[in-house]
């Protein structure tokens, strides 16, 4: 069902990392380190000289258990993105215990690089919210679909604004969070077919943004458990929410330890999610990023970062994925770089 075409503005008033004025944030005590606990791995990745990394943006994990980076290429955030598309590659495979890299592609085929999603045939789904489009690789970088008008902006079900991220049921279904423009959720069959939205949409920015349930402030991540509900890291509101595979709201959790809840991730072989979300100190100074570990009724189970015990740089997360060994891996955008955590280890 094709929705009607609705114009949609050229200039399109977003929040931006750096928006709208910041919530106080009260103190959190450091805590020490626990057995159940995560370090830093410092020697990790181990990028050659000659990679143009630029901001990190997207990770996801394939069927090998190697880490998939989509980033920026040296280009930075822009709204709007530039019209020539990134020259440098900007899709990286990179092995989970060298760090080492296997496979460097992507040049000339984007934007602006934003979300990231390995499905379970290993096809590479990525979000451009240059492009304002999502975009269906298979592992050896071959196109094989686009949803959504290139360079065009809108609302109706075939175009986008700013999509942030994309999830992939095992049905080969799939869900887009879109994003900064909209503020909606939108599944599609595995064809490319539209089949529902929920969450609002529209030409005026600030009239799209809700704080119901259901409704968003820019949902920025997004994945999917083994029993097909859906959870929304919806980041303005600073919360996370949790739905079923028809959109149907079921739970919500409200963050009160940081300001803003950026992304998320299902670790499915423990069944737990993960996610990212930033600390800024009263007067507005980014301090960091934390990140949290949840059951799937959203009760908080273990915090760590600026929020907690883990005292190293200052860094800013827009991605996370955890491996098969329950590693964790985040995506820098201060430091251009990937961390991994590894489980603290015990005498």
């Amino acid at each position: 069902m094709k929705a009607e075409k609705i114009r949609f503005p050229i200039l399109l008033t977003i929040l931006l990392v750096t928006g709208c004025a910041q919530l106080k944030v009260k103190k959190i005590k450091e805590e020490t380190g626990k057995p159940d606990s995560y370090e830093l791995v410092t020697d990790w990745p181990n990028l050659p000289e000659n990679i143009a990394f630029g901001e990190p943006t997207g990770l996801a994990m394939d069927s090998n258990n190697n880490i998939v980076v989509f980033h920026r290429g040296g280009r930075p955030w822009s709204h709007p993105a530039p019209k020539d598309k990134i020259e440098n590659n900007t899709l990286l495979i990179i092995e989970n215990e060298t760090g080492e890299v296997l496979k460097n592609w992507g040049a000339d085929l984007f934007l602006m690089p934003h979300g990231l999603e390995i499905d379970q045939e290993n096809n590479i789904w990525v979000t451009d919210t240059g492009l304002q489009q999502i975009l269906k690789f298979n592992s050896d970088g071959k196109l094989l679909m686009t949803v959504g008008e290139a360079s065009v902006l809108g609302n109706d079900s075939l175009h986008f604004a700013l999509p942030t991220d994309v999830a992939v049921a095992p049905d080969g279904s799939f869900y887009v969070s879109d994003g900064y423009g909209n503020s909606r959720v939108l599944k599609f069959s595995k064809d490319g077919s539209f089949l529902f939205e929920w969450g609002k949409n529209g030409p005026d920015r600030k009239l799209n943004k809700g704080n119901k349930e259901g409704e968003f402030n820019i949902p920025h991540g997004i994945d999917i458990d083994k029993n097909g509900n859906v959870y929304v890291a919806d980041r303005e509101n600073n919360r996370i929410q949790k739905f079923d595979s028809e959109g149907n709201f079921i739970i919500s959790w409200q963050n009160e330890i940081a300001d803003k809840f950026f992304s998320l991730v299902i670790d499915h072989k423990n069944e737990r999610l993960f996610g990212i979300a930033r600390l800024a100190s009263n007067d507005s100074i980014q301090s960091g990023f934390g990140i949290f570990r949840f059951d799937f009724n959203l009760n908080l189970e273990l915090q760590f970062g600026r929020t907690g015990f883990y005292d190293g740089p200052i860094s800013k997360y827009h991605d996370i994925v955890i491996d098969n060994e329950g590693n964790i891996f985040v995506a820098d955008l201060n430091n251009n770089t990937i961390q991994k955590f590894r489980l603290r280890k015990t005498d």
